[in-house]
Order: structure tokens, then sequence, then C-alpha cells
């Protein structure tokens, strides 16, 4: 199996960590998690892309993983978007952005400003216009972690409960997405990020509004069948602010699909990266 190598790029005053897999000259296919996840729900893809010949970089996001967390607290849209756009100056070459949940947000927000620097912008579940009664899953989920854990049991009961996951068979998985604090376990992140206040507030919508008219590039939107963020309505507002978007559906699946296990995704990323960045 191929093993990564792990680098470091500058954020926007954060250091932004990312497992690397294949050739570092061939061109960057950079991938963004959701909230709450890590670098490690998109190893499957970057593997597969890395085999292809492309160079697959997943990062962790700010206060996420092992990427710095904000000594500002600032955990808004907008900044995540800025680390988008200091990876882009790192790497100083055309690339391909992937991103689920918050971290398509966040690919479309900072790649929308560099269309000389972008070549496609393919999203998991992410429109600009999204249903608040879906975050309110996503925000029960991060009140439910808030405490910790006493096992990981009990926090792969919190993820069945409040996303929908199948409950893991086994949960000993989970130990590399957890940290210890006072004898009980926390997700890797930073606990501000989970902050109400950084959930679906009205400045996230504006910022993905501005960057869907802004977009230049080739965007993919590949909608989760079973979304409860993603809804009719909102791939119709976005078809109307980004005229070249092309939608695709991801059947029996829901919201988070690019968990740990994400190669049918991988395939349909590869046959635009044919189109839009060859090699």
């Amino acid at each position: 199996m191929m093993s990564a190598t792990r680098i470091t790029l500058p954020g926007d005053g954060v250091a932004m960590v990312a497992d690397a897999y294949g050739d570092p000259a061939a061109p960057p296919v950079c991938f963004f998690h959701g909230g709450g996840q890590s670098r490690r729900s998109w190893t499957g893809s970057a593997r597969r892309v890395a085999q292809a010949g492309y160079y697959g970089l997943t990062f962790d996001l700010r206060g996420h993983g092992d990427s710095g967390w904000a000594s500002n607290g600032d955990y808004l849209l907008e900044a995540y978007g800025r680390d988008v756009e200091a990876i882009l100056f790192a790497l100083d070459r055309p690339v391909a952005l992937v991103g689920a949940s918050r971290g398509g947000q966040s690919a479309l927000v900072g790649g929308s400003r560099h269309p000389d620097r972008v070549r496609l912008i393919m999203l998991a579940d992410v429109a600009p216009h999204i249903d608040d009664a879906g975050v309110e899953e996503i925000r029960s989920f991060f009140h439910a972690s808030a405490a910790g854990f006493a096992s990981l049991d009990e926090a792969a009961d919190a993820l069945h409960l409040h996303l929908g996951q199948p409950r893991l068979p086994d949960v000993s998985g989970l130990a590399k997405a957890m940290r210890t604090d006072g004898g009980r376990l926390f997700w890797h992140w930073d606990p501000r990020t989970t902050s109400r206040e950084f959930l679906h507030p009205p400045s996230e919508g504006e910022a993905l509004v501005a960057a869907a008219q802004r977009v230049t590039a080739p965007v993919v939107l590949v909608r989760a069948e079973l979304s409860e963020i993603v809804t009719d309505e909102s791939i119709s507002q976005f078809q109307t602010l980004t005229p070249q978007l092309e939608v695709e559906v991801a059947y029996g699946v829901g919201h988070m699909f690019t968990g740990d296990h994400n190669d049918a995704f991988a395939d349909r990323l590869l046959r635009h990266l044919g189109r839009h960045l060859p090699l």
C-alpha cells in the first residue's frame, strides 16, 4: 500500500499539515475534510489519484488534527478560505481542489479567488444555500462531544446517534482521531471550532454566495442522495449562481459520505481530472 509523507505548508497564520502521496512534481490534488473530521477521511481517494499519476495531498483544516489552532480563535469560513489561498500560493502551480462539507466550502471560497491557479473544484455535498435543519444535527453532535467521552464505544455511539453513521463494530480505529485530556477522550479538534457562532452564521452564506458568483473554474458537485444539507432548491440556486456547475448524485449515502471509505468518489474525481487537469 502506498505510504504517506507528512508535510507542512503555511496557511493564514497557522501551519497546515498534510499527508502527501505520489510524486511531488506531479499535478497537485488537494483534499479538505468536513468539520470534525481529519485529513485521514480522504486517504483512500488521495492514494487513488497518486496511483494514477497525481500528487495527492490530504490536509487537516485549521483547528483540526495536526494543523495549527487559531491563536485568535478565528474559525469563520473566510479564515478557512484564506488557508486554501495560502496553500495555492505555496504550491505555485495549477491544482485541483476537493472538499467535503466545511472543506468543500473552504475550497470554493479560497479557490474562487484564484482562477489562474485552480483547474477544478470538486465538492462533496456542498452548496451555497444549505438547510439549517440539517446543520442542527451536526450542532447536536458537537454538543454531545463537548464534554468528551469515557470510552471509544461512547464516541462511536455519538457518531451513530447524531450523524447517522453505521455503528462501528470495531471502534479501535477511532483512537487515531482522538486526544486524551483529564482522563477523557476528545475528538482531535480545537473545541472553539464547534462554537455555535461558527456553525452556519449569516456571514457563511454570504461568503459562499459571493464565491459561487465569482468562481470561473469548473465546479462539480457530487450530491449525497440522502443529504440532510443539500436540497433540490439549493442545487437550483447554485446553478443560477455558477452556470458551469455540473451535478452528480451519490446514491444511497448521506451528507458525511466521504468518511474513511471513499474510493467510489475517487473514480468520479479521476474522470474529471482527466478533463481539467490532465497529466
